[in-house]
């Protein structure tokens, strides 16, 4: 039965920046649950960084950085890696990530302005488990992925 990695704030974890969480209460996750097929993980705790903690946002060059200025693009590098490491470990091929984050951002991304403008793009996490070949979903596709679920 395939693994699936889910960011821990949907799980319901106070994790997010402002140490809250995005719990999602849907029957498919629900579902996932009770057939143990997730594996939790924030990558930016993964990586180094307390809760709560400043805003960050990726920038026009790459870097992260927090709406106080500090770079915090090692730690959020660490947690996409921690991910990776964690996706191989548990042959996961799935993810439903958190939309619009620096880190688990699928398809939108804040635009390093701090203003709550979005762009399309992928957080650093996201990123990497697309390019091992992992499919990641936003929390709005929790149906897209149980079609193509064990198939």
């Amino acid at each position: 039965m395939d693994k699936i990695l889910i960011s821990a704030c949907l799980y319901g974890l106070p994790v997010r920046y402002d140490g809250k969480d995005n719990l999602l209460t849907d029957s498919l996750l629900q579902q996932w649950i009770q057939q143990d097929r997730l594996i939790v993980l924030c990558p930016e705790v993964s990586g180094g960084l307390p809760t709560p903690r400043p805003p960050a946002e990726i920038q026009t060059d790459g870097t992260i950085i927090t709406k106080n200025n500090i770079d915090v693009t090692d730690a959020f590098l660490q947690g996409a890696h921690q991910a990776v490491m964690l996706c191989q470990q548990h042959n996961i091929k799935f993810a439903i990530l958190k939309e619009n984050s620096p880190s688990c951002g699928s398809h939108f991304i804040y635009d390093g302005q701090f203003n709550g403008t979005k762009v399309t793009g992928q957080g650093l996490t996201a990123a990497a488990l697309t390019k091992m070949g992992v499919q990641v979903f936003s929390e709005n596709q929790l149906s897209a992925l149980n079609e193509v679920l064990d198939s």
